[in-house]
């Protein structure tokens, strides 16, 4: 489970992330509005925790804008403010929650494990891109017309990636999501990244445009058009 805490009092922050953690949870935290603005518009993450009063982007502002894209991802508002006109404009504008500081750690985590129950919403069973068609339920793989044939893992690797299209995705997240690797005990970057090639080699040597893009030093994304 991948978390975004958008959250600029630092030790705060530091104790969530730590509180988290010992949960199994990988956290991710922004300590501005544009930061973590940034990392929600094109990083993928299961759920994200976000404080209001942010510097460089309200947090209001950030949801508002994030939901007007078709952004899906829950969202659980932590804040001091209180009042009930703001919990009702923080609901309105997209939270899936809302939390008053001060809280308790336990009800902090008993709140993500409902977000998380829950689930996402239903994802459509074909994902598109650009030429590129892919069916979940029958898992055929289909490029401008033609059938691709993968292997189970490129079939998966190639389904992580549409689900999360114009985002980038990790190493680490392949190999938590693919290999269900958690403790990453034993690196699988040259793992991932023959799979990869094997995969691009089917998806987009033969075609003129490139879909699976490389973000050096990041990770990976599936795009349409020029990168």
């Amino acid at each position: 489970m991948r978390i975004l805490l958008i959250e600029d009092e630092i030790k705060l922050a530091q104790a969530i992330q730590q509180s988290l953690a010992a949960l199994q949870y990988q956290v991710a935290v922004a300590v501005s509005g544009e930061e973590g603005f940034f990392l929600a518009s094109n990083e993928a993450f299961d759920l994200v925790i976000l404080d209001l009063n942010l510097p460089g982007r309200d947090g209001i502002e950030i949801l508002r804008s994030l939901r007007a894209r078709g952004w899906r991802t829950p969202v659980l508002i932590l804040t001091a403010r209180d009042g009930l006109d703001d919990r009702v404009i923080g609901l309105d504008s997209g939270a899936d929650d809302y939390l008053v500081k001060p809280f308790a750690f336990p009800e902090l985590h008993a709140r993500l494990r409902a977000l998380v129950r829950r689930g996402r919403p239903e994802e459509p069973t074909k994902l598109r891109c650009a030429n590129l068609e892919l069916d979940r339920l029958a898992r055929i793989v289909l490029r401008a017309g033609l059938p691709l044939e993968l292997t189970v893992k490129e079939f998966d690797l190639l389904e992580f990636l549409l689900r999360h299209k114009g985002h980038v995705v990790s190493r680490e997240m392949l190999a938590r999501e693919i290999w269900g690797e958690r403790a990453r005990v034993v690196p699988l970057d040259n793992v991932i990244d023959v799979h990869i090639a094997r995969l691009r080699a089917k998806v987009d040597a033969p075609f003129a445009d490139a879909i699976i893009r490389t973000v050096r030093g990041v990770g990976f994304s599936a795009q349409e058009g020029d990168a």
